[in-house]
C-alpha cells in the first residue's frame, strides 16, 4: 500500500494501479469505478520552481485518457498517437490532482478524448488526445 501521504483525500473507492512499468516510478496513480483518476503531488513530482512538473501532468493525463480509450474500445489495446496539453495553472506539492476523461468520439480505429486536470475546483491543465485502437491479426 502506498504511504498515507500519497493516498487520496478520502481513500474509499479508490484503487492504485498495479503497474510495474513507468507508472511505478512516478505513481501511485489511482482510479475509481466512476471513471475518475487521481494522484497526490509529491516532492518527486516537483520541477525547479517547486510546482508539479509538466511532464508528470502529461504522464498522468496520458494514463487516464489511455485507460479510458481502452474501455471505449471494448477492452482492445490502444496507443497514444497525439496528446495535446494546455497548462493553465499550477499543481503544488501535496495537492490531490484529478482527471475525469470524456470520450469525444470513437470510430472503428480511433478514440478521441479530453479531460481537465483539477485540484479542487481549480483547473491545472487541459488535455486532448487521439488513441489508435490496435486490432489483433487473425490467428495472432
Amino acid at each position: 500500500m502506498p504511504p498515507e501521504t500519497a493516498q487520496p483525500p478520502d481513500p474509499a473507492g479508490w484503487t492504485a494501479f498495479d503497474d510495474p512499468g513507468f507508472i511505478a516510478h512516478v505513481g501511485p496513480v489511482w482510479h475509481r469505478d466512476d471513471g475518475a483518476y487521481g494522484f497526490r503531488a509529491e516532492e518527486k513530482h516537483a520541477n525547479l520552481i517547486g510546482v508539479v512538473q509538466g511532464g508528470m501532468l502529461m504522464t498522468f493525463a496520458d494514463r487516464a485518457l489511455g485507460v479510458a480509450a481502452m474501455a471505449a474500445a471494448d477492452g482492445a489495446n490502444c496507443v497514444t498517437i497525439q496528446l495535446d496539453m494546455q497548462f493553465v495553472g499550477a499543481g503544488r506539492i501535496g495537492d490531490w490532482i484529478e482527471a475525469r476523461p470524456e470520450i469525444v468520439k470513437r470510430t472503428n480505429s480511433l478514440v478521441f478524448l479530453r479531460t481537465d486536470l483539477t485540484r479542487g475546483t481549480d483547473t491545472v491543465a487541459s488535455a486532448t488526445g487521439i488513441w489508435k485502437i490496435l486490432r489483433r491479426r487473425p490467428g495472432g
